[in-house]
């Protein structure tokens, strides 16, 4: 029998799979984009002989605070704590431990050594700003590991807490790094998640499946009022991760809200991808996803507009979505509400530091290899943007302290992560963040270019003060971009996802709202702070209230499904896309 030779893999291939092997090596960093960044500092730093003195001056002027705050701290002077980057007290030696000599003394050394590595990065003329802004990620990274709380030899609660237990923390830190590590090598989710289950006790709100295909199910939630608004809400949400986000705890379930609020409510669950999806793109996800989606709800609520709702970048989905319709002149859609959702990509913030054509090159090989990008991966990539509180914080309490932290829904939720397929995550990268189609007009549905400038509906659209994967300025620039004219504007406090998933009742948070008409001028990020009143309490009552305020008033809750026009109820909820590990 003659043999079958394999063609010889192409340059590229060869290529590619080099770059997945380093990969692998960095963590999934490209080490090509942080060298390029130095060598344009250093280049640049080697002409700069007034910065160089400059930063002599300050390694001399830090190195002599912190010796001066020694004697001080030796001779039992008081003197002022040691201060973050921020210009505020770094809470990290907040403690009355750090106080003391010699903690004091390398709390005040670590945050001058600190500073001087920014100095040094900061304002050299001819480095490009991207450039800075990702010298600063990586001192930032170097940091946050060297911080002498994480050490157990320098943090003085540390000691004192081995000293009162007589070591048992560490016994059972160690005892957590085991449980730990095995969990990962057998592909297990964290400790403590077991507690929250999908169906059992988060994703509870009753309802049912009423459309399957081979990308999501769409669940219909069962009414609770005796009437309904007429309008039905339909949400997209996220697909790197599970829908449930928004279906927690029943006393923090936007879902159950809506439904007790008389909303008629309709769930998107993504299918999790696997390596057979490698080919799913951003098309599909228009078309498969929410398309079919707005097919189902208007054939099960017919003659009636749908108020859509999209969360992270299934408001972005939902955006494109929109303005495809609106080219199409389809007006089936009555209203658009996103969260935390990006339509321009030209500031997106601290993402900013793993979205380049170095980065993208390395992260593309990586999923051309698996046909698809894990959730660790990602989960990765957000952990090194707050790693403080992510990543080390966690380390020192769960392994010197031998702390477990108390797993709430939420937490359990961020752990139950989703797989993306290769295509649509590249075309994500590339076209919305690094060339930035979208908000360009630049962008295709279905082969044929779409404007958001197309968009007309009423929109409520929310940021989040702290959100670093969706910062809020970022998520305003929509404003601008659609010729809506009823647009709200909200701005809450919390972050991507903690904010977004208030409660109902939270008298810890507070928001901003303003309203502009078409006529109305454009508002800078900075004067519209100015301008929205501040409200004391959780977003969603506001939000609710929009809502009802778009619809045209209550009716019966329609039927569950449509078995007559082909959307026969397939499964309860919350179906079992959302179980695929």
């Amino acid at each position: 029998m003659a043999k079958t030779n394999k063609p010889a893999p192409t340059t590229e291939e060869v290529d590619r799979d080099f770059r997945a092997q380093v990969a692998q090596m960095t963590s999934g960093l490209a080490p090509t984009a942080f060298s390029t960044a130095w060598a344009d500092w250093i280049s640049h730093l080697a002409l700069s002989p007034s910065k160089q003195g400059e930063l002599q001056r300050n390694a001399i002027m830090r190195a002599g605070d912190t010796w001066m705050f020694a004697l001080r701290a030796l001779a039992g002077t008081p003197a002022p704590p040691a201060e973050g980057l921020s210009g505020e007290a770094d809470r990290r030696f907040a403690g009355e431990a750090w106080q003391q000599f010699p903690f004091n003394v390398l709390a005040r050394a670590y945050q001058n050594n600190v500073a001087l590595m920014n100095e040094a990065v900061r304002g050299v003329s001819g480095v490009s700003e991207y450039h800075t802004q990702l010298l600063e990620f990586a001192t930032r990274m170097m940091a946050e590991s060297a911080s002498p709380s994480n050490v157990l030899a320098l943090n003085p609660e540390l000691l004192a807490l081995t000293k009162e237990e007589q070591g048992q923390n560490l016994v059972r830190g160690f005892q957590n790094m085991v449980e730990d590590l095995g969990r990962t090598l057998k592909g297990a989710a964290p400790a403590g998640t077991e507690e929250f289950e999908v169906g059992r006790n988060v994703a509870v709100t009753p309802g049912q499946v009423v459309f399957r295909n081979e990308l999501i199910e769409l669940i219909q939630y069962t009414p609770t009022t005796p009437t309904v608004h007429a309008e039905p809400v339909l949400i997209v949400p996220a697909w790197i991760m599970k829908y449930y986000i928004l279906d927690l705890s029943p006393r923090n379930s936007m879902v159950k809200y809506l439904v007790d609020q008389g909303h008629t409510v309709f769930m998107m669950s993504w299918k999790n991808p696997t390596e057979k999806d490698r080919d799913l793109g951003m098309d599909d996800y228009v078309h498969q996803g929410f398309m079919a989606a707005l097919d189902a709800v208007s054939a099960i609520v017919p003659k009636r507009k749908v108020q859509a709702v999209g969360y992270c970048i299934g408001g972005t989905l939902l955006a494109i979505a929109a303005a495809a319709l609106a080219r199409d002149k389809d007006e089936r859609l009555g209203s658009i509400t996103m969260f935390a959702a990006q339509v321009d990509f030209s500031e997106p913030g601290e993402l900013a530091f793993f979205i380049n054509p170095s980065q993208l090159a390395m992260l593309e090989a990586t999923m051309h290899k698996k046909g698809v990008l894990e959730s660790k991966q990602m989960g990765g990539a957000f952990a090194m943007l707050r790693a403080r509180d992510l990543l080390w914080q966690p380390i020192v309490n769960q392994y010197l302290k031998g702390q477990r932290d108390r797993m709430i829904d939420l937490m359990a939720w961020n752990a139950d992560g989703t797989r993306m397929p290769w295509r649509m995550h590249s075309e994500y990268l590339y076209r919305l963040y690094l060339d930035n189609e979208l908000s360009t007009n630049r962008f295709p549905v279905g082969g044929k270019l779409i404007r958001l400038s197309d968009i007309g509906v009423p929109m409520f659209v929310v940021g989040t003060e702290a959100d670093h994967v969706a910062p809020w300025k970022s998520v305003y620039k929509v404003d601008n971009l659609v010729r809506s004219d009823d647009l709200t504007f909200l701005l809450t406090a919390g972050g991507h996802n903690a904010g977004i998933v208030a409660g109902p009742v939270h008298p810890k948070r507070h928001y901003r709202m303003r309203t502009r008409r078409l006529a109305d001028p454009h508002l800078a990020p900075e004067d519209w702070v100015e301008a929205a009143p501040k409200s004391e309490g959780s977003w969603w009552p506001a939000w609710q209230g929009w809502l009802a305020a778009h619809s045209s008033g209550k009716t019966k809750p329609p039927a569950m499904g449509a078995p007559g026009k082909g959307y026969d109820v397939v499964d309860d909820a919350p179906g079992k896309y959302v179980r695929q590990r």
